[in-house]
């Protein structure tokens, strides 16, 4: 196979270093998942999902099915955000039908964590990475990823998801100690895991902060912005020159601090997010990617093309990549991801 080209013939990487192209990229969160049915098939023969997600094979597999259907712009590793907090010593399992769960962490159980040997203990997933970075078409971009520490840290606090992550932000205001250790071990472990996927061949990296709604503006500088940098800032210490996607999803206001003092390269919108305000806000140069409603995908003909065209005219002249707001759901049909692409690329 011929060699990768140089960076900056990838359209994605064009974007993130600031370029406004005619025809944004296009990928989408979630791309690789239960829509498809080749990705079923492969599901199907895994003992469980963590085991999934630490079978090179299987992984690089699932990661490249969405690349031969629909030749996305770029590739995102399949994983889990939950990965991490087994390199902390905790059990992660997921449950049909109820998601991640993990065994509630207390403020009294912060105290004796310790970071394990994290390359070690995700190694399968530097290796599918590596894997990936040789299997990908020569113009695909490969996307690395991990979950932002507040995120990550609610499913330890609240032992899976919760609506408000009541315990978690009890646990700031009451513990603010313990709950800044938390959020600097979990910090500390992404950079590894980071280094670790970039050294094998990731060519960007996002960081994932679902949760990042509804925090007043000193907890969401705390819980967020603040860790995002010591991420960001403990990867260019490392050597890491890879451009970082920030998404904190549902920010709102927030996300004008976020991107003046988070560190990230790019900002992911979610589909919540004003798109004028985003544009009126927001560093004029900093690229953006998103912003489509996965509720418009899952619907489908004239309404999908319209909401495609709106936001393609909203970022027209910025640096874009085309995106959701949040990840594709598995009940979407797969000829709306091929109407999105066509539509997209005019063809």
């Amino acid at each position: 196979m011929p060699p990768n080209p140089p960076v900056m013939t990838k359209s994605i990487l064009k974007v993130l270093n600031g370029e406004a192209l005619d025809q944004p990229p296009v990928w989408l969160m979630r791309q690789a998942g239960r829509y498809l049915p080749e990705y079923r098939e492969v599901r199907s023969g895994a003992k469980s999902f963590i085991d999934f997600c630490l079978t090179p094979d299987k992984a690089t597999e699932v990661t490249l099915q969405p690349i031969r259907r629909f030749n996305f712009d770029a590739a995102i590793l399949f994983a889990d955000i939950l990965l991490i907090p087994m390199t902390l010593g905790r059990k992660v399992w997921f449950e049909t039908g109820e998601g991640p769960k993990l065994d509630p962490l207390s403020a009294d159980d912060i105290a004796g964590l310790e970071i394990g040997d994290v390359e070690a203990i995700l190694g399968p997933v530097g290796q599918t990475v590596a894997n990936l970075s040789v299997a990908l078409p020569a113009e695909t971009a490969l996307i690395g990823f991990a979950g932002s520490p507040w995120t990550v840290a609610t499913y330890m606090i609240e032992g899976g998801g919760s609506k408000d992550r009541w315990n978690a932000r009890r646990m700031y205001w009451q513990y603010p100690q313990a709950m800044a250790r938390l959020l600097d071990l979990i910090a500390d472990a992404t950079i590894r895991y980071l280094v670790m996927q970039a050294r094998a061949g990731a060519e960007v990296l996002k960081l994932f902060d679902s949760w990042a709604e509804g925090l007043p503006p000193p907890m969401f500088e705390d819980m967020v912005i603040r860790p995002t940098r010591r991420i960001v800032d403990g990867l260019r210490a490392a050597g890491i020159t890879c451009p970082v996607i920030g998404f904190p999803k549902g920010a709102g206001p927030n996300y004008i601090g976020y991107a003046e003092r988070s560190g990230v390269t790019a900002l992911a919108l979610d589909h919540g997010l004003n798109t004028q305000w985003a544009l009126d806000n927001l560093p004029e140069r900093m690229p953006l990617q998103g912003q489509l409603d996965p509720a418009a995908l899952r619907a489908g003909g004239e309404a999908l093309d319209a909401e495609i065209d709106r936001i393609i005219s909203a970022f027209r002249g910025r640096p874009h990549i085309f995106n959701l707001g949040h990840g594709i759901t598995p009940d979407v049909p797969v000829a709306h991801v091929e109407q999105l692409v066509r539509k997209i690329r005019g063809e």
